[in-house]
């Protein structure tokens, strides 16, 4: 593919992002979980635990997450603020790669703690938002998640932005949340926060091909590298900077690119 000038970047990557941001996406992707939801607080749940083990094999993801959710009784909410510590025996034997029901035991108390304290995820971001993104938000977030004794091993399943992480997993869910459901794939529920202040969920797929664009110098899929990729795509889109992340993800996935 010959080298692109702003202009023909920009129109290309439009075109690639409003191709893959269709309804059928979802049928492969894990953000078909919170979509099963209508709730807000069940919707912001069920996208957290699905986002926190959306790594390795889609097909894998998938089957756990819809296993994750039966286990909370296709009620993620009420069963957070509503379960006994003897209920979290039945979640025994839960595991999607290196996350286990010892880290899920501990997700369940720390998120009913959340809820009690702030009222739903949304009201925690938004006290920790920054006028242009969210990764300071993230780094608190994490921070009060784990502020309630715990097995160290479970910190690593949500990552923290200001130790040089791009955060993957975590900035795909705060899309889910707060870009525009008008295209039927996001969600959209939140909205005391603003697309624009959002950050690509950098992994191998998007790093690639956006280092084949031109988009990303750096060598490494991390902190630095979601900052450069960050200035990049708010050049083309200051306002919704992250639909480019269906571009991304769809030319590597699916076209190879």
């Amino acid at each position: 593919m010959k080298k692109l000038n702003k202009s023909e970047l920009k129109d290309f990557l439009n075109e690639k992002a409003a191709f893959y941001e269709q309804p059928k996406f979802i049928e492969t992707d894990p953000i078909q979980i919170p979509h099963l939801f209508a709730q807000k607080e069940d919707i912001e749940i069920s996208g957290f635990l699905t986002a926190t083990i959306s790594w390795g094999n889609r097909k894998s993801i998938l089957t756990n997450a819809h296993k994750l959710m039966d286990l909370l009784g296709n009620s993620p909410y009420d069963y957070i603020m509503n379960h006994k510590p003897s209920d979290l025996d039945y979640l025994e034997g839960f595991v999607h790669r290196t996350f286990n029901s010892i880290d899920l035991s501990y997700f369940i108390i720390a998120l009913k703690e959340l809820y009690t304290n702030y009222g739903d995820m949304e009201g925690f971001f938004t006290q920790y938002h920054e006028e242009n993104n969210l990764q300071n938000a993230i780094h608190h977030f994490k921070k009060e998640f784990f502020s309630l004794p715990h097995p160290i091993r479970t910190e690593k399943h949500i990552s923290d932005p200001l130790k040089n992480s791009a955060a993957k997993r975590i900035n795909m869910f705060l899309r889910w949340m707060i870009r525009d459901s008008k295209a039927g794939v996001d969600l959209g529920i939140w909205n005391s926060l603003s697309p624009a202040q959002l950050s690509c969920p950098l992994d191998v797929h998007s790093g690639n091909v956006a280092r084949k664009l031109g988009l990303l110098t750096r060598k490494q899929n991390d902190g630095k590298a979601l900052a450069e990729l960050d200035q990049k795509l708010r050049v083309l889109d200051p306002n919704d900077p992250v639909k480019y992340d269906y571009a991304l993800f769809g030319l590597g996935v699916f076209e190879k690119f």
